[in-house]
């Protein structure tokens, strides 16, 4: 049994990652990454996602450096690779590992909005959605953690979703507030989260509204991707109302489109902005040009 890492060259999140597999065993993956100081929430079903300053560390640690596609043939040669059309439930373990960390003995509660994000009709509201706005979060926050009502608040705010603008994050406030005040968490706290699943509707929280702008700037992260993961983005938002036809669907996206580009600012935290401002005006107003 072996452990292989292939080159950092997969941009997200204001830097670029590497693979980390094994060829035989998960429990050799899961047990090489521990004592390798890789955290359980990168762990995506058949592999980690280990930031490029993790790299050196991992190969003086055992792991095998080969090229991109050797390191793929291994991993499908091994019989451990996910099919990425089933990634999405793949998630199930690192997703609840997070929620049992923020909300412990809760467990019931953290399986009931997995099964919500995990919805078959969903594409880019999903739960690959979830981990990348708790994973923006970490990013924003490090090397502190994001305080408990703003990962709940990442946890609820697309909790219901019925492809309807202002009604779906209302809902999943109300969800929330329903949720957590049953769960006995504080009413300050309820109160704090259902507000912050509001302002994921515009995006436009006050200023010096620190928890808001940090849960607006985690949402929209995926803006700022490079052009190939932006186009991604695009596609699984245009699957999500795959109900409406091209020419709404253009009208709509594009009044999106041209709000997104209109907020002033669209983020907030000097640290969101340094990684994702930048490209996502880009992406945007290339996106809007082509609706036009």
């Amino acid at each position: 049994m072996a452990v292989y890492v292939d080159p950092p060259l997969w941009p997200a999140h204001g830097t670029v990652f590497s693979h980390l597999i094994s060829d035989k065993s998960l429990d050799e993956l899961h047990a090489f990454a521990s004592a390798a100081g890789v955290p359980e929430r990168a762990f995506d079903g058949d592999h980690y996602d280990v930031p490029e300053r993790l790299y050196d560390d991992l190969v003086k640690a055992g792991a095998i450096p080969v090229e991109a596609r050797v390191l793929v043939r291994k991993l499908i040669a091994s019989g451990l690779r996910i099919p990425a059309r089933d990634r999405n439930k793949a998630l199930t373990v690192p997703l609840m590992k997070h929620w049992n960390t923020i909300y412990p003995g809760h467990e019931e509660l953290g399986l009931e909005l997995l099964e919500r994000w995990g919805e078959d009709t969903r594409k880019y509201h999903s739960r690959t959605h979830l981990l990348a706005v708790l994973e923006a979060l970490d990013v924003l926050t490090e090397p502190a953690l994001p305080a408990r009502t703003v990962s709940l608040a990442a946890w609820f705010h697309d909790a219901v979703y019925e492809g309807v603008a202002g009604q779906d994050e209302e809902a999943s406030a109300q969800l929330a507030e329903d949720r957590l005040t049953k769960a006995g968490l504080s009413p300050e706290d309820v109160a704090e989260v259902a507000r912050l699943v509001r302002l994921t509707d515009k995006h436009n929280p006050e200023p010096g509204d620190h928890a808001g702008a940090l849960l607006c700037d985690a949402d929209l992260s995926v803006l700022g991707g490079d052009e190939q993961s932006y186009a991604k983005y695009v596609a699984a938002v245009r699957e999500d109302y795959a109900h409406i036809s091209d020419d709404d669907f253009a009208t709509g996206r594009a009044a999106v489109v041209r709000h997104l580009l209109s907020l002033d600012p669209l983020f907030h935290g000097d640290r969101a902005k340094a990684l994702w401002l930048e490209a996502a005006r880009r992406n945007l107003a290339a996106e809007l040009a082509g609706l036009a």
